[in-house]
């Protein structure tokens, strides 16, 4: 009887090694993966590897029709393979389908938001597209955060206005040569308010704020007075465009905006107007982009009027064009015009030079800054008074 049992569990042994060839000629890809995962599952070394040996035998020819091994799993040779080969392709080159497939997934790469040098500049920094958003009530860069020294041909010694109430009496002694610092954010509020539906593209809701100063630092006689700062807060929503322009332009976004500006001074030096404003803008990506801004003022009383006719010298809009010379260089033209024939307004150009690299690669942040402005409206007690301002600093852009 005990023969009889060692014989019936000699021939199972045999049947479950020498039986896969014919099984993997006979049975889909299925049954033979299932064989190779019995071969893993073998606990004796010895049995595993001549599992091993036998599955890797059972293999057919590469000219042979039908499967050769398990879906997912590689290729071996027609020639059958030693016992050591046999487990080195167990444990390393026939690794289990599911790891593979891992394997075949590409890595998933971070998301750079607006810092994601894949989209153009005008899609990071309104953060037009779903890889581009930086998320809400974070603070980012607005206009640029400046430092920089000026020189003019004039200086505003006796501000004046259309209201007498806000005309200086006398002359200050301020001198033709001043700093000029800049402090500008902005915040999102909220996205995606009009835009739920498309899986792309993002609408938004922004709150900015932004500081002028113009200071009298190197004129000690009258211990160095700040001789005005400018305050601008303004709420912008901002809705993305997609149409494409002839000669690779596209057409980035529209927008509306509210803005409050005034320096904070009592009479006769205060100043402060009230507008509203419709926007658009315009790119060749990377290279040029076309801003375009048109306001209107908020109408105020004769006697609370600090500034009658503002429009008029400042502007009712503006025309801002940028060209990326190069990886480092930039050209900017700013143009203000009050559309009504009074010949007023103001330009300004600005060349940035890239300073250094930034933290993590790419371009910085920092920018070597010239400026050249001509007209009226430099700042709001100038809005009547036409100068030209050459100024030379450091600007930090959209930190």
């Amino acid at each position: 009887m005990s023969h009889t049992i060692l014989r019936a569990s000699a021939a199972a042994a045999a049947l479950l090694c020498g039986s896969l060839p014919a099984l993997s000629q006979a049975q889909s890809s299925d049954t033979s993966e299932s064989a190779w995962r019995q071969c893993t599952a073998q606990s004796d070394g010895a049995a595993r590897l001549a599992c091993f040996d036998q599955w890797a035998k059972a293999q057919p020819a590469a000219d042979s029709i039908g499967p050769a091994a398990p879906e997912n799993a590689v290729a071996t040779s027609s020639a059958p393979a030693s016992g050591a080969q046999a487990q080195a392709q167990a444990q390393g080159t026939l690794r289990p389908p599911a790891e593979l497939t891992a394997e075949a997934q590409p890595a998933v790469q971070p998301n750079g938001g607006c810092r994601d040098a894949s989209f153009s500049e005008v899609s990071r920094f309104w953060e037009l597209e779903e890889g581009t958003d930086c998320g809400a009530f974070s603070f980012r860069g607005y206009r640029p955060v400046s430092v920089m020294a000026s020189g003019a041909d004039e200086i505003n010694r006796q501000p004046t206005s259309g209201n007498p109430v806000n005309s200086a009496s006398f002359e200050r002694q301020y001198q033709k040569q001043e700093m000029r610092l800049q402090f500008s954010v902005r915040t999102k509020l909220a996205s995606g308010l009009l835009t739920r539906g498309n899986s792309k593209y993002r609408d938004s809701l922004w709150l900015g704020y932004t500081q002028q100063s113009s200071w009298q630092l190197f004129n000690s006689k009258i211990s160095r007075p700040f001789r005005n700062t400018d305050h601008e807060p303004e709420i912008m929503y901002v809705y993305p465009t997609t149409a494409e322009l002839p000669m690779g332009w596209r057409w980035r976004y529209t927008g509306v905006g509210l803005a409050h500006q005034s320096n904070g001074q009592g009479d006769p030096l205060s100043r402060s107007w009230n507008r509203y404003y419709v926007m658009t803008g315009f790119e060749l990506p990377n290279r040029v982009t076309v801003d375009a801004k048109l306001w209107k003022r908020i109408r105020e009383s004769a006697d609370d009027d600090n500034n009658p006719h503002i429009q008029n010298y400042i502007g009712r809009g503006e025309l801002r064009l940028g060209w990326n010379v190069n990886q480092r260089n930039y050209l900017g033209l700013t143009a203000r015009g009050s559309l009504n024939g009074h010949g007023k307004g103001s330009g300004r150009i600005d060349w940035m030079h890239t300073l250094g690299e930034g933290w993590l690669g790419g371009k910085s942040n920092l920018r070597l800054h010239a400026s050249l402005f001509s007209g009226y409206g430099d700042s709001l007690i100038d809005y009547n008074f036409k100068r030209n301002v050459f100024s030379v600093g450091f600007s930090l852009l959209d930190f």
